[in-house]
Parts: structure tokens; C-alpha cells; sequence
């Protein structure tokens, strides 16, 4: 795997895997200390409503996370989507919009289509306002003022929080906690030291913990331990990626997966965890001969993809591929001289099905008591 250069964060998640240099770790481990008591000090306000949570007249569930990126998050909050929509209620996603370059609240798609571009909405937003077509998409940094034009001019009757289970200005009727099978909590060590966002005693918070990709039957059952330690009543369910079939970008061409098995290509990926789009092409036996990493949510260049291409040509690779969630920030640009492959995914349950509607339609009833008396 090579990485770009001028890439701190990937820098970073490489010394976390493999930390060499007793100097960095202690400062790193101090900054963490310092971290920790931040996020303790920010419980405590909330606890003492120094600052508040506002509740809308509407279900909230969050899908979030407790480690730095790539755990599944968006795909999860589509399959939320999906279901809240076969219960009935009609659900939009309220994002944050990372990595955008606007600000304030943004309708990102209503019943009608999308209605901004990729660089107003941030790519998360807007892959789920183009794989949820006539469902609400709307970003900002404030979640209860977005999630209320959201049901206010969109009409919603249920929101989806996309990273949201370390957002506390919105009260939530469920709280759903997206763990990746492969090193679920990194090196268990909270950032900057590691990749855990809060401690592990957050686990607590959570009402649903689905395990993403799961290499077998002994990784959800080391995730359940641990969440039994916080949570004695938490479901803990699996899922996993479902490969579709691989769009050919300059000709909008799909095959099966299957098809790309004999050709060499190099894999590019800005995610969170960019092992896990790795994971995915070697389950899908995809021969790569190459994988390029950049920072998470990198807004790719020209430069990017001739320099790709400049590699594919030294490997004698026939092509590149890449995620759905990096296309959407890549295709504005002018496409290489040579084919570039998206590889989508979708997250299917294998576990706890039954669990997953029923805390779902118990959100939906739960807020329902909860509202006010007009």
C-alpha cells in the first residue's frame, strides 16, 4: 500500500497501529489526558444543563460511531431510512456535512430531487440524497436547528442523525452504535494516543450495536463482551457489505463484480479506514496491485489522478477503482486515460433482524408519548 506524502492524518493512523517513537507517544498520551477531561467537563455541563438538549416533535435515531471513521456508518443510516420508511414514517437525514465548503444550514434534497452540489452538501450527504432519492437530506453544524427545517419545510415525520451519537444538542429516541468487525476499538486508545473518540464506557449510551464485517462468529462475540460490560441491555446485531454490481465511470457501463476478478488494478480510496475497502475487494476477489490511501474526505485534484494514473501505468494496471463515497468528490473532475471502476456497497443484516425493526418501531412509538400536549 502506498500513502501520499504531506498526509498527517494517514501519518498519524499509521503511528497508531505502529508506534516507534517514545517521545510522540508521551505527547500524544498527554494531549489525550487533555482530551478525556474535555469531554468529561462537556458531560458534566450537560448533566448540570449548562447547556441543553432540545427535543423536535418528531422521532430521532442516531447512527454514530465511538472510533474515528470507517466503520459503516453511512450505509447503516440508509438502511435506517429504509426501514423507518417501511414502518410507515417519512424520514430525512440530518447531517453535520463534513468537509463541505459552506456553512449554516443547507436543504441538501427534498421530495423533489437534489438541489445543491457536492462541494455545498459534502459527500456523505449528498451519496445519501442520491441513493435515498425523494427522502430529505439536511446539513448544519447546529443538528436541532437543521433537524427542524427538516421536518418544518421538508415535511419529515422521522430524522436520521448520520454521526451523531457524540451530538447532544438533539435528544434522540435511539441510539444505534456502528462497530467494524476488524479492530472494532483500534488500539483502545482515545485520540489523539488512538482512535477512540470517547472511552469505551460511551458504550453505555448506546441501545443498538451492529457489528460491520465480521470475519466470523468470534469477533461479534468479543464485541458483545465488551458491551455487556456498560450496557446489559444493548442488541448487538452483524451485517455485512453486499458488493453491486461495478459502474465503468467514462462509459456508465455496470458488471458484476465477478467480472473484474482477472484484471489488475490500482485501488484508491480518502476513508476513514481505507483497509476496509481492501477487505472488501479481496473478499470480491478483485486483484489489486496497488492501493493508494489519502486523508479521509480528500477533495481529490487533477494532479491526484494523473499522478494515479502515472501509477497504474508503472504497475502495467488496466484500471483504477474506487469507492462510491470517493466518486462523488472525484467525478467533477477531467476523467483519466484509463478506465476508473466504483465499486458500491450495501449493508445487509445477518443477525438480530427482528431486533433491529423492533427498536426501530419502538423509537417511532416512544416519540410519539413523548410529545407535548398542544
Amino acid at each position: 500500500m502506498t500513502t501520499p506524502r504531506r498526509a498527517p492524518e494517514v501519518l498519524l493512523r499509521r503511528y497508531w497501529e505502529d508506534p516507534d517513537t517514545p517521545v510522540v507517544t508521551a505527547g500524544l498520551s498527554a494531549l489525550s489526558v487533555a482530551y478525556r477531561a474535555a469531554l468529561a467537563i462537556r458531560d458534566q455541563a450537560y448533566r448540570w444543563r449548562l447547556l441543553r438538549t432540545g427535543r423536535l416533535h418528531c422521532p430521532v435515531v442516531s447512527v454514530g460511531n465511538l472510533t474515528l471513521g470507517g466503520s459503516g456508518k453511512t450505509p447503516t443510516v440508509e438502511l435506517a431510512v429504509r426501514t423507518l420508511q417501511e414502518l410507515g414514517a417519512f424520514p430525512a437525514v440530518v447531517s453535520r456535512g463534513y468537509g463541505r465548503a459552506t456553512r449554516g444550514v443547507r436543504v441538501v434534497a427534498d421530495r423533489d430531487g437534489v438541489r445543491v452540489d457536492t462541494r455545498t452538501a459534502g459527500d456523505e450527504p449528498m451519496l445519501l440524497a442520491e441513493r435515498l432519492p425523494g427522502v430529505p437530506v439536511v446539513v448544519g453544524e447546529n443538528r436541532l436547528e437543521a433537524g427542524r427545517v427538516a421536518v418544518e419545510r421538508c415535511g419529515a415525520t422521522a430524522l436520521v442523525l448520520d454521526d451523531g451519537f457524540q451530538h447532544r444538542m438533539l435528544a434522540k429516541d435511539l441510539e444505534i452504535l456502528v462497530v467494524p468487525g476488524r479492530a472494532p476499538w483500534g488500539n483502545a486508545r482515545v485520540f489523539p494516543r488512538g482512535m477512540l473518540r470517547e472511552p469505551l464506557s460511551a458504550l453505555a449510551r448506546a441501545h443498538l450495536v451492529i457489528v460491520t464485517n465480521p470475519t466470523g462468529a468470534e469477533p461479534v462475540a468479543a464485541v458483545t463482551a465488551q458491551v455487556r460490560r456498560f450496557n446489559p441491555s444493548a442488541g448487538v446485531l452483524s451485517a455485512r457489505y453486499q458488493v453491486q454490481d461495478a459502474l465503468e465511470t467514462q462509459s456508465g457501463r455496470r458488471l458484476p463484480v465477478s467480472e473484474l476478478a482477472g484484471r489488475r488494478l490500482i485501488a484508491f480510496a480518502g476513508l476513514g479506514s481505507p483497509q476496509s475497502f481492501a477487505d472488501t475487494l479481496d473478499g470480491a476477489a478483485v486483484r489489486r496491485v496497488g492501493f493508494v490511501e489519502f486523508p479521509d474526505h480528500h477533495w481529490f485534484t487533477e494532479r491526484d489522478l494523473s499522478e494515479l494514473a502515472g501509477d497504474a501505468r508503472a504497475a502495467g494496471a488496466q484500471g483504477l477503482i474506487t469507492t462510491e463515497k470517493d466518486w462523488v468528490r472525484v467525478r467533477d473532475l477531467p476523467p483519466p486515460r484509463l478506465p476508473l471502476w466504483v465499486l458500491p456497497v450495501r449493508l445487509v443484516l445477518e443477525s438480530g433482524f427482528e431486533t433491529w425493526q423492533r427498536r426501530l418501531a419502538g423509537a417511532l412509538a416512544h416519540a410519539e408519548r413523548s410529545r407535548p400536549y398542544p
